[in-house]
C-alpha cells in the first residue's frame, strides 16, 4: 500500500500544525525562563532551580515536536508514510489527551486542538491509502538481525517501565497512585504534561507494540520503532543527566539499591534508545524478486503413432 499525494501533503500540513502548536509553547517558556539550558533542565526533571517563572511544558512537548517534523519531512518524500503518519497520530492522540480534563484554558485549547490534529492523521493514513502499481515496490520490511535486535531491547524497555509502575502503586497510597493516573492534586507538573502514570502506561504501550513489530519484522516496524527510540533515548538522556547533575553515578555505591536501579534504568534507556535508532534507521531488506515459471515440455505421446497415421 501506497499514500496517495493530495493525502501525503495533507499529512504534511496536519504535521507541521501540531510542530508549530508545539514550538509556541517552547518559546513561551523560553521566554517565561530566560534560559534555554534552564528549560532543559526543567524537561530533566530538575525543578529545584526555578526562581524566575515555571514551564508549561514537559519532555514530551520538544519529542513531539521533533516527531511531528520529522514525519512532515517523511510524508513530502515517501510514498510509504502511511505507518509514519498513523504512529505520529497514535502518539499525539494518547499524550495529549489528559489535557481534556485540565482546568487551564489555554491547555484545554491545546489538547483539543492537537487531538483533532491527530485524529485528522489517522484519517490521512487510513482514507489516503491506495494500491502499489505494479512499477512500484513496497514498503520493505526491517532485516532479521537488526530487527531481533531492536524488538528485544523496547520489549526489555517495556517490562522494565511496567515494573516501575507496579513498584510505584504497591509504595504510594492508593489516592496518590490514583492522582498519577489522572493528575490529581498530589502530583506537581508542568501545565502540558500528561500525569506520570498515564505517560508511563502509553509508553509501555507504544514499546510493547514496536517490539512485537520489530520481532515479526512486519512493514510498520521502522516506523514505529523509530517513534519508540525516540521517546527511549530522549527519556533515558534526561533521566541520566539528572542523575549526574545530582552526583548519583559518583556516589553510586553509597545510594540505596532503588536509586541504583533507577540509574542504571536512565543508562539502559539512553543506551537502548539509541541503539534502537542506529538498528531500524538503515535500509530494509531488498524485496524478493519472484522466480519465472519453469518451462516443461509438451507431454509424450502414450504410444508410437505408425508412419502415415
Amino acid at each position: 500500500m501506497t499514500v496517495t499525494r493530495p493525502a501525503r501533503l495533507t499529512g504534511a500540513a496536519l504535521c507541521a500544525a501540531l510542530t508549530l502548536l508545539a514550538t509556541i509553547w517552547v518559546l513561551k517558556d523560553l521566554a517565561a525562563l530566560g534560559s534555554p539550558a534552564d528549560l532543559a533542565w526543567y524537561w530533566a526533571g530538575d525543578h529545584h532551580f526555578l526562581i524566575r517563572g515555571r514551564s508549561a511544558t514537559s519532555l514530551a512537548d520538544p519529542v513531539l515536536l521533533l516527531v511531528s517534523a520529522v514525519t512532515a519531512v517523511a510524508s513530502i518524500r515517501s510514498r510509504h508514510a502511511a505507518s509514519a503518519l498513523a504512529a505520529t497520530g497514535s502518539a499525539t492522540l494518547a499524550v495529549r489527551l489528559p489535557g481534556l480534563w485540565s482546568h487551564d484554558s489555554g491547555v484545554l485549547v491545546t489538547a483539543l486542538l492537537a487531538l483533532g490534529l491527530a485524529a485528522g492523521l489517522l484519517a490521512v493514513a487510513t482514507v489516503g491509502r491506495r494500491r502499489a502499481a505494479g512499477h512500484e515496490h513496497l514498503p520493505t520490511r526491517p532485516r532479521t538481525g537488526p530487527a531481533v535486535a531492536a524488538g528485544t531491547l523496547l520489549a526489555v524497555a517495556a517490562l522494565a517501565l511496567a515494573a516501575w509502575e507496579l513498584y510505584w502503586a504497591a509504595q504510594l497510597p492508593l489516592e496518590i497512585t490514583v492522582d498519577r493516573f489522572t493528575g490529581g492534586r498530589s502530583v506537581l507538573k508542568a501545565a502540558l504534561a500528561p500525569p506520570p502514570a498515564w505517560l508511563s502506561l502509553v509508553l509501555v504501550a507504544l514499546y510493547g507494540t514496536a517490539a512485537v513489530a520489530a520481532l515479526t519484522r512486519a512493514r510498520h516496524a521502522r516506523a514505529l520503532g523509530l517513534l519508540a527510540g525516540t521517546f527511549l533515548a530522549l527519556g533515558g538522556l534526561a533521566e541520566t543527566a539528572r542523575t549526574v547533575r545530582y552526583e548519583l553515578v559518583g556516589h553510586f555505591a553509597d545510594i540505596p539499591t532503588t536509586d541504583r536501579l533507577a540509574v542504571l534504568t536512565a543508562a539502559y534507556g539512553l543506551l537502548a534508545g539509541t541503539a534502537v535508532l542506529a538498528l531500524l534507521a538503515g535500509r530494509g531488506a531488498p524485496a524478493a524478486v519472484p522466480r519465472p515459471p519453469r518451462r516443461t515440455a509438451p507431454p509424450a505421446p502414450p504410444y508410437p503413432q505408425p508412419p502415415g497415421w
